[in-house]
């Protein structure tokens, strides 16, 4: 679609500097956008761009301070915000499949399907199942015995949800996820090998949850695992068994959460860290990127270091490591005062 400057400026409640009549047709990264695109300046890291950007229009702060005289400015409180809001106007329209149920597909006995949903090639659902209203399962999905899909779901191809698993209303899950694998449970036996520990348990996963590509959730060993309302999970994150993701938390590529540990409202955690098992974590705690968490965590705020500390005291430490080298040359120079 295409649209003015000034009437994105009016959906901006912003303020426009320049032609207000520029017609936009998408959105670009201010180092690659080309005319007829709207761009965005929010971290003065990308501020040196602003003099070579093609765009035609720029979603910049209210301070901003433009240096240029022949490209439209929208000047806004909150530029990032006011940049999902435009793309969320110029994103064009998916092609959504249409609601049918594909003859290629195998569903078993005492299925639950209300209402209109899409059900793709090559998918097979269990037994006892039960799919919302408004749900789309594409092609080659697997959906296990007695699993409970709520309404207008979006379950992407080549996902597997085993047994018994429960799934709430507005869920999306990409490609290649496994919902309900088993815990990595085993017991040591007296010879050294393992005895493979039953897990009977589930996952369940309330409304509004996104689980990104390639993401393991493991079923509990008894009881749940649980991932609650509004959680966003990224690419290639292990959820182990008996693991609670609370309300509202984001969780980054490549996060390992080990067994029974607790994580509260309003988390947010980095790339790659590492969480060990049977821990509770408190809401409103950041926990930073590589960052292996050993202990619970009681009070909100920013961890980061090689074994999580609240940010002010790891830099702290990395101040006080740099002088070490200080500290060593006037060790030397006060043992040579007193020789």
């Amino acid at each position: 679609m295409t649209i003015s400057a000034i009437d994105i400026c009016r959906l901006l409640n912003g303020e426009i500097e320049g032609n207000p009549d520029v017609i936009i047709s998408k959105a670009g990264k201010i180092e690659y956008a080309e005319p007829g695109d709207i761009t965005f300046i929010s971290n003065p890291l990308y501020e040196k761009y602003f003099i070579t950007t093609k765009a035609d229009a720029v979603i910049v702060s209210k301070d901003f301070k433009n240096t240029r005289n022949d490209i439209t400015l929208i000047r806004v409180t909150d530029p990032y915000t006011a940049f999902i809001t435009v793309l969320e106007k110029l994103e064009p329209v998916k092609e959504i499949e249409m609601f049918s149920i594909s003859d290629k597909c195998v569903i078993g006995k005492n299925v639950e399907i209300n209402g209109d949903v899409f059900i793709g090639d090559f998918v097979r659902i269990g037994n006892g199942a039960g799919i919302g209203t408004g749900t789309r399962i594409m092609h080659n999905c697997t959906i296990g015995n007695k699993v409970k899909i709520g309404s207008n779901c979006l379950i992407y191809s080549n996902v597997a949800i085993y047994d018994d698993c429960k799934l709430g209303n507005n869920i999306i899950i990409h490609s290649g996820t496994v919902i309900g694998s088993d815990g990595f449970g085993f017991l040591k036996q007296e010879n050294g090998s393992f005895k493979k520990i039953p897990q009977t348990g589930i996952v369940v996963i309330e409304d509004e949850v996104e689980i990104g590509s390639n993401t393991s959730i493991d079923r509990a060993t008894i009881g749940e695992t649980r991932i609650c309302r509004g959680a966003k999970l990224d690419n290639q994150v292990q959820i182990a068994h008996n693991v609670e993701i609370g309300e509202d938390t984001v969780v980054v590529a490549q996060v390992g959460i080990a067994g029974s540990t607790k994580i509260g409202k309003r988390c947010m955690i980095a790339g790659q860290a590492g969480i060990v098992g049977h821990l509770t974590i408190c809401d409103d705690v950041i926990i930073g990127a590589s960052v292996g968490v050993s202990k619970s965590i009681t009070k909100p705020g920013v961890y980061v270091g090689y074994r999580a500390k609240p940010m002010r005291e790891e830099l702290k430490e990395t101040a006080l490591i740099k002088e070490i080298s200080n500290l060593k040359d006037r060790i030397k120079e006060l043992e040579k005062s007193k020789s």
